[in-house]
């Protein structure tokens, strides 16, 4: 490399590191760690870190390396890494297990998605303060919250410091939309009694657990500077990476709460195995244009549907041709994206009663699955039971839910207004 060259190189590397700064309207928690009023949080303090590959700041420089960087001046110790599903990297596929190892310098990385999902004794000793930071997508059965949860609820037990530094909703802060969670389906994919799109950043989740579960854990909220709950992340000017194998963009996580629960009944491509994940609906037996044409005709707030033919190169109909709608989201504050899967359940009903009373015979099979995923066994029962389904569907726990928004006000932070 001449001289040239190295100058070159050298200027990139710094309009990258400067770049992000440039544009990025939000901060995120892990921007404020060296803030006054956070750091001094940290100082003389055992660390445990819950993350994973998500946890980057504005300036692309992941918590991990923040803390590291800030251990000494701020005379504190990082001691251990807690990683969530799909493992401190997010290679790890859906449901597969995560095996605990080490960093290149020898730190542990304890899988909380393993033989256990909550940290345990021996993971804990000698830490005092429990910082967590991971992207989540804004949907109640993305296990990451879960983690949370259920690390809040150790750390309340044991008298260890919890620290949660916030993140975006990419979904926005202002759709509600899906219903509640009954107590007696409890699960990693859904663990407090809130809507399926909540509208709540990983803070104010934090805040509403730890006050209406009563679990006394001594919790601090990072709140981000800038954010706004109309934002859709792309406003946000942070970077995106991947949360987990397919949740690759950052308009995705809409969709995966528009199409995720309907994946689970087999009945139809969710676009897991083409390039469009959660994205689209198809199958080799429907007419795209058919299809289109009801959904559209339903006249659903926010979002439009436009006929596609795909092949899928593994998962669902792998390499058979198919047709079918492709979601997009036309106004993200008005968009319901549970209620439009509802909605696309029913049409699917209507148009093709005999793909969908196959399906049915699946939903028996998954009744258990698909009960923790929706929070109730209503919709089951809807789902097997009803002739019109869409309207009963979309209207399960109205009531519950305008309760939740009412009750959900004191959690939520007011600098985010706006």
């Amino acid at each position: 490399m001449n001289f040239r060259e190295f100058a070159l190189h050298v200027l990139l590397s710094l309009m990258l590191m400067v770049a992000p700064q440039l544009y990025a309207k939000v901060l995120v928690g892990s921007d404020r760690l060296k803030s006054e009023g956070v750091a001094e949080k940290l100082q003389g303090k055992t660390i445990g870190l819950i993350t994973n590959h998500t946890a980057i700041n504005s300036a692309f420089v992941s918590t991990i390396d923040t803390l590291r960087s800030l251990s000494k001046p701020l005379h504190f110790h990082l001691i251990a890494l807690f990683a969530p599903e799909h493992g401190i990297h997010g290679a790890s596929l859906a449901n597969q297990t995560i095996e605990t190892t080490k960093t290149y310098d020898n730190l542990p990385i304890y899988s909380l998605y393993g033989e256990t999902r909550r940290p345990t004794d021996e993971m804990l000793k000698g830490i005092d303060l429990l910082i967590y930071d991971i992207q989540d997508i804004g949907a109640r059965s993305y296990t990451y919250i879960t983690t949370m949860f259920y690390a809040m609820e150790e750390a309340a037990k044991r008298g260890i410091e919890f620290i949660v530094l916030d993140r975006p909703n990419p979904i926005n802060g202002i759709i509600v939309d899906g219903p509640m969670l009954e107590e007696k389906f409890r699960s990693m994919v859904g663990y407090i009694n809130v809507p399926y799109c909540h509208g709540m950043t990983v803070g104010e989740l934090a805040n509403y657990f730890n006050a209406e579960y009563k679990v006394g854990c001594k919790l601090t909220i990072i709140p981000m500077k800038g954010w706004k709950r109309s934002m859709s992340f792309q406003e946000t000017g942070l970077p995106w990476i991947p949360t987990s194998p397919y949740i690759p963009e950052p308009t995705t996580p809409y969709f995966y709460a528009t199409t995720g629960i309907l994946g689970e009944l087999k009945m139809v491509s969710i676009g897991i195995g083409y390039t469009l994940p959660f994205k689209l609906v198809g199958a080799p037996w429907i007419d795209g244009e058919k299809l289109v044409k009801e959904l559209n005709a339903q006249k659903f707030p926010g979002v439009y549907f436009t006929s596609l033919y795909f092949c899928p190169t593994f998962g669902r109909f792998a390499k058979q041709a198919c047709q079918g709608a492709l979601i997009m989201v036309t106004d993200h504050k008005k968009f319901k994206p549970v209620s439009t899967q509802y909605m696309i359940l029913g049409v699917l009903k209507n148009l093709y009663p005999k793909q969908y009373l196959a399906a049915q015979i699946n939903m028996k099979e998954q009744k258990t699955m698909l009960c923790k995923l929706n929070g109730t066994e209503e919709i089951y029962r809807i789902l097997t039971e009803e002739k019109s389904i869409i309207w009963k569907l979309c209207q399960v726990h109205e009531k519950e839910k305008n309760a939740f928004i009412q009750k959900r006000k004191k959690y939520l932070v007011a600098d985010y207004d706006g």
